[in-house]
């Protein structure tokens, strides 16, 4: 037979209400006290009715997670850390996917709201506005999108951006591109303005080609468009995207890196992988997860509306074999 509630009281020696505030609200509980009901709990292998206890404390102890489309590899390491991190404060993670679509995703986010004390949006395709009022009824933190009265982290991709403009600049490239993500992306618009200014400063000719699908069928397709801008670097909205340009670009008879260097956005395993191994911005997808945990909890805690908390995480380039010298200098040196 599973122990119970008063099993637990009654091996640790205290009123079964304390049992229940030792699970429910653990920081009115003296520090001896907790240490011995929790003894108690794990000699007997007690777990508490997390239903009851919702109906007690008036918090499910669940948090969802959406994100744009859990078949890209950039998700998974923040879905991980995030759940990993909240099991440790005794939250679970309800986990859905959007498949890139803003409807599914609104869908989604009234569905989870009542089932969950917060959300965490990840690089969401709604409306700064739409998510306005959908996060209206529970705590909400966005990763990758500046959302006014949300807290937010964010991955610093316009850095990212400027280093990777600047690291075609120092290889000798003059004419080169950003194949942009989807319209409306907080992500490709901070790409864009970054990789633009960073151009601009180095005397380069900078072509905007997109938008694109984020997928490596989106890069696939924008081969043709990198041709005919005739750049030699390139700069893509993320890997998936930059491993579908270089197989586009082999399917029209141009070398990478020989005829074009190409960098993409993320760091994913596929990327170190494959032939040439992908130079690119590496994304800090496992720390943006436990931070984004961090601030959900420390707003679904707060007594009144908590103050919305802005945390910036750094990024940086990784170079691989991708990116070399244009032709002209491979041919002159």
């Amino acid at each position: 037979m599973a122990a119970t509630i008063r099993d637990v009281a009654r091996a640790s020696g205290v009123h079964v209400s304390t049992v229940s505030r030792t699970f429910s609200a653990p920081h009115l509980v003296n520090t001896e006290t907790r240490n011995r009901v929790l003894a108690a709990a794990e000699d007997l292998g007690y777990r508490p009715n997390r239903a009851a206890r919702a109906l007690t404390t008036g918090r499910t102890h669940n948090l969802g997670l959406i994100v744009a489309d859990i078949a890209n590899p950039f998700f998974p390491p923040l879905i991980k850390s995030a759940q990993a991190h909240a099991r440790e404060r005794d939250y679970h993670v309800f986990v859905a996917d959007t498949d890139e679509d803003p409807l599914v995703e609104e869908e989604l986010i009234q569905t989870l709201t009542k089932q969950v004390d917060g959300v965490l949006l990840c690089s969401p395709r709604l409306s700064n506005r739409a998510i306005e009022r959908l996060g209206a009824d529970v705590p909400f933190v966005v990763v990758n999108r500046r959302v006014k009265g949300m807290s937010t982290v964010l991955m610093d991709v316009g850095h990212g951006a400027r280093l990777a403009v600047a690291h075609l600049a120092s290889l000798g490239h003059r004419r080169i591109g950003l194949v942009a993500g989807p319209s409306g992306s907080w992500t490709s618009g901070e790409m864009r303005e970054a990789a633009a200014a960073t151009a601009r400063e180095a005397g380069l000719d900078l072509s905007i080609l997109g938008p694109n699908p984020p997928t490596e069928q989106g890069g696939l397709a924008a081969a043709g468009d990198v041709v005919k801008a005739g750049v030699t670097g390139v700069l893509a909205y993320n890997d998936m995207v930059a491993i579908g340009l270089i197989e586009g670009l082999y399917e029209r008879g141009l070398r990478v890196p020989g005829d074009v260097s190409v960098i993409g956005v993320d760091d994913i395993v596929p990327g170190r992988l494959n032939r040439p191994k992908l130079t690119t911005v590496a994304m800090p997808t496992s720390a943006a997860g436990r931070t984004a945990v961090d601030l959900l909890l420390q707003a679904v805690g707060a007594k009144d509306a908590a103050t919305p908390a802005l945390t910036t995480l750094e990024t940086s380039l990784v170079v691989r074999e991708s990116t070399a010298p244009p032709p002209s200098i491979e041919r002159s040196s």
